[in-house]
């Protein structure tokens, strides 16, 4: 008997000290599950184990080293209340089955109004799911994914699924499938956003009226993506060094009315690329050092070109599969080609006094082969454009009837203005007398 009772508490001592996962997750979900509405849990400096579901509208604030972890069986924390704030702690460990109709993810969220504030993500098949859930605002957190790697095996850092009027803000995500991925989601707000290192940093389906701002898209295949998607605005981003095959800055397909200002596209493979879109205003943009400045299929219309910085590309611009009705400048005003294409400008007025054009032959190698994107630095790519030159085989790739002209700021550097800080003292120590002894009364020396 005595031998029983020993072995009985030694296996009881022993089920306590061990870990217990099940256990664990219960005491955290027993602790949600006993808030009041409106109650805030303060969560210690450790790891607590998942899965967990929040139910009620509670606030929920980590500290620097506590971390959700989930038991690689769904979402992490599936938030099906609203009015739930997240704040301050770490998710890892959703499930990473891509063949499951639930699409998992380290937070997901089914409800309204909710915020998710200073998360941390590793580990886990989506990042942040907004599941037909509006207005909530996720900002402040790193999303890691697998690595470009493990693309295919991946989902999204933050993926937007039919879900309307939502803030994401100061977020940054590197090495998912997509950084951003939006499907039928509409009046969402994206703000200064920094997306590195996935297969497209943006890609964006059936959704309208989205505002993207001071976002920045590095290193991604694609920058983005914008398909069959109406009135976006797009303002003030960054697409610098999306590159591999047949890469871009931002791919506009099939998508009218879209507001394309004062970004930035520089070292691309392509930076603007316009394939079936309509009434786009493309204005005050920045399209320097990328191989192809703005690839122009003659499937897009109706697109306006105007007050872009235009200069050092490869090919400025290459319009494709025929003639399309663009234009290249509005209101009197074009766009400046920098020194590959000098303009005069008589009356000083910044417009050219002709217009500009640009022809090239390459168009055809584009169309019938692919692999020439590979190949635009080459010395035989040159070398064609010149024969083709010289035979008169090339097509004229746009016209921009009113180019502008930049007037040349007077740069002294530091030893000019250190002779005119001379000149001036000298002029202050001798006085006017001494000038007029040296150069006369009209300037001429005597």
């Amino acid at each position: 008997m005595k031998k029983f009772a020993f072995l009985f508490f030694l296996t009881i001592g022993i089920l306590i000290s061990l870990p217990n996962q099940s256990l664990a997750a219960e005491n955290l979900q027993k602790k949600i599950d006993s808030l009041e509405g409106g109650a805030v849990l303060r969560l210690e400096n450790k790891t607590y184990e998942g899965n967990i579901t929040i139910n009620k509208p509670v606030e929920i604030i980590g500290q620097k080293g506590t971390v959700i972890k989930g038991d690689r069986t769904g979402n992490v924390i599936s938030v099906r209340s609203p009015n739930v704030k997240i704040r301050n702690l770490t998710v890892i460990n959703s499930s990473l089955d891509r063949n499951s109709p639930e699409e998992y993810a380290a937070i997901k969220v089914y409800t309204n109004h909710n915020l998710i504030d200073g998360v941390t993500i590793k580990h886990s098949f989506h990042g942040i799911y907004l599941s037909q859930a509006h207005h909530n605002t996720i900002k402040n957190c790193h999303i890691t994914g697998l690595g470009k790697g493990q693309i295919a095996n991946q989902g999204n850092g933050l993926h937007i699924y039919y879900a309307n009027d939502n803030v994401l803000k100061n977020n940054v995500v590197q090495a998912t499938r997509d950084g951003m991925f939006f499907d039928y989601a509409n009046g969402n707000s994206i703000i200064n956003n920094k997306i590195s290192d996935t297969r497209y940093g943006l890609h964006y389906m059936y959704s309208d009226r989205n505002s993207f701002e001071d976002n920045t898209f590095t290193f991604n295949t694609g920058g983005a993506a914008i398909m069959n998607s109406n009135d976006i605005d797009l303002k003030n981003n960054k697409f610098i060094f999306n590159y591999g095959y047949k890469s871009f800055g931002l791919l506009l397909l099939q998508a009218q009315n879209t507001a394309i200002e004062d970004n930035i596209f520089f070292l691309n493979q392509r930076g603007l690329y316009l394939d079936q879109a309509t009434n786009s205003s493309i204005k005050g943009n920045k399209i320097m050092k990328n191989q192809i400045g703005i690839e122009l299929w003659a499937s897009s219309n109706e697109q306006v070109f105007s007050l872009n910085d235009i200069e050092e590309n490869i090919i400025p611009v290459a319009t494709l599969g025929g003639e399309g009705r663009n234009s290249w400048s509005d209101k009197g005003k074009g766009n400046y080609w920098g020194n590959s294409f000098p303009v005069l400008d008589l009356n000083q007025d910044g417009i050219g006094d002709e217009p500009v054009a640009y022809q090239s032959s390459l168009y055809e190698l584009i169309e019938d082969q692919e692999l020439t994107y590979l190949f635009l630095k080459s010395p035989a790519t040159q070398i064609y454009e010149k024969l083709n030159q010289f035979f008169h085989q090339d097509k004229r790739m746009f016209e921009d009837p009113h180019p502008l002209v930049k007037k040349e700021e007077i740069n002294l550097g530091w030893f000019g203005w250190l002779i005119a800080g001379m000149i001036l003292f000298v002029i202050l120590i001798k006085g006017r007398q001494w000038i007029c002894i040296t150069f006369g009364r009209n300037g001429r020396k005597i």
